[in-house]
């Protein structure tokens, strides 16, 4: 068995060995090969790795030189940066102070603009302008210009405000030309007391003037002056008085003067309750004049003639001091008359007959005045009434017409005031006649009770045979 493995191996050898000879011969012309592949790509591979040094270095040295001008890129852009910053915060200050002074300068030219408007206001408005009419029209380059107003046109305003300032204190009388009451233009000697006061005296008299500045002319008003105020003006005109009266509301006060009611007209506006009212005063007037008249004519020097009936009874002379009353009716001297035909009764009868005497003297001193303090108390009850019958009526106007108009309603309160008015015009006057005659009505009640009580005690002590 052994043999046969074994001859087995060696017939296996033989048949190998021709085939590991040719095998042989094959593994080293691939030795060779693969040498020879392996010089030339160690060539290569020393080659390429020579190429990727110098790439390599030449990289490295580009890129340092790179890192070195992007540091330079960085620096400058670093400062560049700054500038910008530096520059843009200079920027937004001259963009602010560019702002601040559009700003200003529009603040300016609005300010410029509207001094401009109210100069010409003032100059339309000012009589003054009556004598240079051209005078509004030279600010309309400020006004209505729409170039920025210039140092030439803020000089103008200046100039022209200076001399409205310097004209407003001075007094002229230039030939103006004016409207009269008839509506006839006429020329005179106007008297201008800076733009205040405007008056002429015409042939028709002394009259006010009002300017008018949209026709910039002066029309005469057409309400009578006053009085004190022509009486005034007169004087300043003739040169013997320096003060005068002026007008500083701009006409309004002359516009006022133009729609002022008379006494008369006013009362023709309250209605028939006025009427009473006027009855009342009337009758007030007459009672008051004829008991001031009355009361004056009582009035005596009653102390000295007091003393001649006191020296009179100390001589006995009974007759002599009825002589000396007999002849006077005033209240006192009646009662002393009564006193004297009464002096031999006693005391308590000679009392009671004085006190009699002055109860019969009181009815004519206190006559009619309680009529008047009914009067009194009775006139403005009835403006009241005037007033409340008056406002009805408004209101029965404005419940139709409703409140649109407010000078109706205005006008309707003002007419039904007028009774109220009228009322306490008439009241005061007779409350204050009627606290004076009452006054004096005391006065001569207390005289005779001092001069009764004299007598008294003159008698008396004559009956006791004192002096």
């Amino acid at each position: 068995m052994i043999w046969r493995i074994l001859l087995l191996i060696l017939f296996a050898v033989t048949l190998v060995i021709p085939y590991a000879k040719a095998q042989t011969e094959d593994i080293r012309s691939v030795y060779q090969k693969i040498a020879q592949q392996k010089a030339s790509s160690q060539a290569l591979k020393d080659k390429t790795a020579r190429v990727i040094r110098l790439k390599r270095e030449n990289l490295q040295a580009t890129l340092r030189k790179l890192r070195q001008e992007k540091l330079l890129i960085e620096n400058d852009l670093a400062s560049r940066q700054e500038t910008y910053t530096n520059l843009h915060s200079q920027y937004q200050k001259l963009e602010q102070a560019e702002r601040s002074d559009q700003e200003l300068m529009t603040n300016l030219i609005a300010a410029v603009r509207v001094s401009a408007r109210q100069l010409q206001e003032l100059t339309l408005r000012s009589a003054l302008t009556a004598m240079q009419p051209d005078r509004p029209e030279r600010m309309d380059v400020i006004v209505k210009g729409k170039h920025f107003p210039g140092l030439d046109d803020m000089q103008l305003m200046a100039d022209m405000f200076f001399t409205e300032i310097d004209q407003v204190g001075h007094v002229v009388r230039p030939q103006l030309e004016y409207r009269d009451h008839s509506g006839r233009n006429s020329i005179g000697d106007v008297l201008l007391i800076g733009p205040f006061l405007a008056a002429v005296d015409s042939a028709e008299g002394l009259e006010l003037l009002r300017y008018d500045g949209s026709s910039r002319s002066f029309s005469a008003i057409a309400a009578p002056l006053p009085w004190l105020l022509e009486r005034q003006l007169r004087s300043y005109l003739d040169g013997e008085s320096d003060s005068v009266a002026l007008d500083l509301s701009a006409g309004a006060a002359l516009e006022q003067l133009t729609h002022r009611k008379t006494m008369v007209q006013r009362v023709e506006e309250g209605g028939f309750l006025v009427w009473p009212i006027l009855l009342l005063a009337l009758a007030a007037i007459i009672i008051g004049i004829e008991r001031i008249i009355f009361l004056r004519r009582v009035r005596a020097n009653t102390d000295r003639t007091m003393s001649e009936v006191h020296r009179l009874v100390a001589k006995n002379d009974w007759d002599g001091c009825e002589k000396l009353v007999e002849e006077r009716f005033s209240p006192v001297f009646n009662v002393v008359r009564a006193g004297l035909s009464a002096r031999n009764e006693c005391h308590e009868i000679l009392e009671s007959v004085l006190h009699e005497a002055i109860l019969k003297e009181l009815p004519r001193l206190e006559r009619a005045l309680p009529l008047l303090n009914i009067m009194g108390a009775v006139a403005p009850l009835i403006g009241l009434l005037g007033t409340v019958t008056g406002m009805i009526g408004t209101f029965e106007v404005i419940n139709i017409y409703g409140t649109g108009d407010p000078r109706m309603m205005s006008g309707g309160i003002s007419v039904a005031l007028v009774t109220t008015m009228l009322g306490l015009t008439v009241a005061i006057p007779i409350m204050l006649l009627h606290t004076y005659l009452g006054r004096r009505v005391e006065h001569v009640i207390g005289d005779m009770e001092e001069k009764s009580v004299t007598l008294a005690n003159i008698i008396h002590r004559w009956r006791l045979g004192g002096s």
